[in-house]
């Protein structure tokens, strides 16, 4: 059994070197026949490369296949990046077009009242979006930003654009926003620019409803929807969106932030108003009514005692 292994290898060895060595000739000639400098040569190999390529076009199917997936693989990664440039710009010319309509309305009413003035308590801090609840039935984020930056439950989160939610929990490196979509948000907005009255009712969907609206014969779609300050909860006139009609008839609010793409958000600090515990610290009391005074005598007078009459008295 040795000696037929040994054969055998014996038979190999010699085969495997010829193949080689012819291998290597033909790869030697090969490369010396297409550096030559020569017509005829050229015209060898000319001859050569319209008998062989062709034949071979099923060969190299595969690697033009392959080829042609790379580039549109890159294709796809730069109208990804062209996609997510737009964005950017689109939401760049949002906050242009905002600023431009807050701007012209601020114009119109500085034209009759010069002296009016911005609030200058109203600041703002910018948290990083760290977290979702990931729950179709509870709509909130988590900021990296608590009580240690001062936050205080309630005040309004915006993500540059229009308001996100408010501020309902806070921890001392972290807070909890609840957005203006979870169902247990009501925030009282205006419309723009009739002045209705509304609540702005959360129900999980991404156009929350707009409730209890004081006439809807007099909005319609495609009017802003402000913060009306009512209930001192949020600041007055703060972007929400804009006023649309749903599929089911209602009316609902197109929101201006992307809630979908929340990475940075802007808490406004807002001072709380003043609570009125007393009614007698807001109204005056009230002051019984004077009997009217005869003509020809003061109320001095009037309100004196007879002199003869007390005369006569302490005659008697």
């Amino acid at each position: 059994m040795a000696r037929d292994r040994h054969t055998g290898e014996d038979y190999v060895s010699p085969v495997r070197r010829l193949l080689v060595g012819v291998l290597v000739l033909v790869l030697l000639g090969t490369f010396v026949i297409w550096r030559i400098d020569n017509p005829r040569v050229e015209r060898f190999r000319m001859m050569v490369i319209d008998r062989v390529v062709p034949s071979f076009d099923w060969a190299m199917a595969p690697v033009t296949g392959i080829v042609n997936l790379l580039a549109d693989f890159q294709s796809y990664q730069r109208l990804a990046q062209q996609n997510v440039d737009l964005r950017r710009e689109l939401q760049d010319m949002k906050s242009w077009r905002e600023a431009a309509i807050q701007l012209d309305q601020e114009n119109a009413r500085l034209r009759d009242l010069i002296n009016v003035q911005m609030d200058p308590q109203l600041t703002r801090i910018t948290g990083v979006v760290m977290a979702d609840s990931g729950s179709p039935f509870r709509q909130t984020v988590l900021l990296n930003v608590g009580a240690r930056d001062g936050i205080l439950d309630g005040w309004p989160a915006m993500d540059g654009i229009g308001l996100v939610g408010r501020i309902s929990g806070v921890g001392q490196e972290t807070s909890r926003v609840i957005l203006v979509t979870d169902t247990s948000s009501q925030i009282a907005v205006s419309i723009q620019p009739s002045g209705q009255r509304a609540i702005l009712t959360g129900d999980n969907t991404i156009n929350p409803l707009l409730e209890f609206i004081e006439d809807p014969d007099l909005v319609k779609p495609g009017d802003r929807v402000v913060t009306s300050g009512d209930g001192g909860v949020f600041p007055a006139d703060l972007l929400v969106g804009q006023l649309a009609r749903g599929t089911d008839g209602r009316f609902r609010a197109r929101l201006s932030a992307d809630l979908e793409r929340l990475e940075f958000l802007r808490v406004l600090r807002s001072q709380p108003t003043a609570r009125i515990e007393d009614a007698g610290t807001l109204l005056a009391p009230m002051i019984p009514p004077q009997p009217p005074v005869p003509e020809g005598e003061t109320p001095e007078t009037s309100d004196a005692p007879d002199s003869t009459e007390t005369a006569d008295s302490t005659d008697g």
